[in-house]
């Protein structure tokens, strides 16, 4: 027998919650639209090839595939030892995937530097836990065809400032170029073809620290020598000194002779990101040289969102200048940001303060019909939300439910009743 409950790693929303996520919405698309990006829409398929073109990195693994339509049992069965051939179309997994086909399909209609939002659902076969769900929304922002640091800069002052109108003030960007770790890898001496293992294990830094990042990498049977020198870096002596976000810092944490042009784009985004912010000795920046993120298609500056109020991300992005030539044929730079909505939402006191005023008009049975809408309307017209309810014998049942849909005042309302005589009470 089916359960009534939805799908696991999915969720449904009960008013209160939905009103609460629509606002905190609300709050991210006007700061992305002020800061100059347009919202966009692409459909929640795209074809299977482009879905599970290589790009997507261990995403393309969890994509949810639709079954071809048309297919007989006998198309079924010579299909069975490559599943790939009963599907032509996938859920989409993200939404840069589908940014990138969008643009190269719309690039005629587009001005040369276009900036994007994109806030809509994505689904993930992922295994349910806390905090990991099949269904969940992301909230993207985008450049396109803008490869200076000007584009990371915006993208980042426009998440941080975000990130304030949400009252999360205090926010960080963690940052990193995948062309410094390409190059501290080879500094190392690791083969080309141990690198993307190397990462694998990089990236687990936070959680398992330098000596079993070292242990993993012997354990790899990746070059020895280029283990020894990794370890030889990590336990580097050190002087402890503040240094803010800049070239002094970057090049600190760097092995010795870093690429010029790598840690001059990055030095340009803090200079312009400090500007934006009026924080010329205390840049929201943070260099990571370790910082990886696993998504295959990053060619470049990568970064991370964090905030002191939790211990993890709460979004990320990165430069995929190689993307958009897969379909266009042709190389547009790229970068973008994507905001962890169902973190953030956890984390936002969401109240309605400051909205329209909601107001619960509870009414005797024997109230006409005519009445009510009547009262109702010349309340909706001065800007109010309003609901109707009847009395009930338990009324403070009923309007601890009315606060707890957001709310905010009642009127009892007898027959005869006209506007003036109503007598709007808190229900806090």
């Amino acid at each position: 027998m089916p359960t009534v409950n939805p799908p696991r790693g999915m969720r449904d929303f009960l008013p209160a919650d939905k009103a609460r996520r629509e606002r905190v919405l609300a709050v991210i698309r006007e700061r992305y639209r002020a800061h100059g990006f347009d919202e966009i829409e692409t459909p929640v398929v795209e074809e299977y090839g482009r879905l599970h073109s290589g790009i997507g990195g261990d995403n393309e693994k969890l994509a949810y595939n639709v079954l071809a339509r048309g297919l007989d049992a006998d198309a079924i069965r010579a299909a069975a030892d490559e599943p790939a051939n009963l599907t032509d179309l996938g859920l989409r997994y993200d939404l840069t995937v589908p940014l990138a086909r969008f643009y190269a399909t719309h690039r005629g209609h587009l001005p040369t530097v276009f900036r994007s939002i994109q806030i809509a659902p994505v689904w993930r076969a992922e295994r349910p836990q806390k905090g990991r769900y099949r269904q969940f929304v992301q909230c993207d922002i985008d450049i396109m065809g803008d490869p200076s640091a000007r584009a990371e800069a915006e993208l980042i002052v426009a998440t941080l400032d975000t990130l304030d109108a949400l009252d999360l003030r205090g926010g960080t960007v963690r940052i990193n170029d995948r062309r410094v770790l390409e190059w501290m890898l080879d500094a190392f001496g690791f083969a080309p073809e141990e690198r993307p293992g190397v990462l694998i294990t990089i990236d687990k830094l936070d959680k398992i620290g330098s000596q079993g990042i070292v242990a993993e990498l012997r354990e790899r049977n990746v070059t020895p020598a280029a283990v020894d020198a990794f370890d030889a870096f990590l336990t580097r002596p050190v002087t402890l000194e503040h240094n803010p976000y800049g070239e002094r810092q970057i090049r600190k944490l760097l092995p010795e002779s870093a690429p010029d042009d790598v840690v001059a784009h990055l030095v340009g985004i803090g200079e312009a990101v400090a500007a934006a912010r009026g924080a010329a000795t205390d840049i929201p920046l943070v260099f990571d040289p370790f910082l990886v993120r696993g998504m295959g298609y990053y060619t470049g500056t990568i970064f991370e969102l964090a905030h002191p109020s939790v211990d993890y991300s709460l979004g990320g992005g990165g430069r995929y200048d190689g993307m958009i030539g897969r379909f266009l044929g042709q190389e547009v730079p790229a970068v973008g940001f994507s905001i962890g909505f169902e973190r953030i939402v956890d984390l936002v006191d969401a109240s309605d303060a400051g909205g329209a005023r909601a107001i619960v008009l509870v009414h005797a049975r024997d109230v006409p019909v005519s009445e009510l809408v009547a009262l109702k309307a010349a309340l909706v017209s001065e800007g109010s939300r309003v609901r109707l309810e009847t009395r009930t014998k338990n009324l403070k049942a009923l309007l601890e439910r009315a606060a707890a849909d957001g709310y905010t005042g009642f009127a009892t309302v007898s027959p005869g009743a006209v506007r003036e005589d109503l007598e709007v009470k808190p229900l806090a």
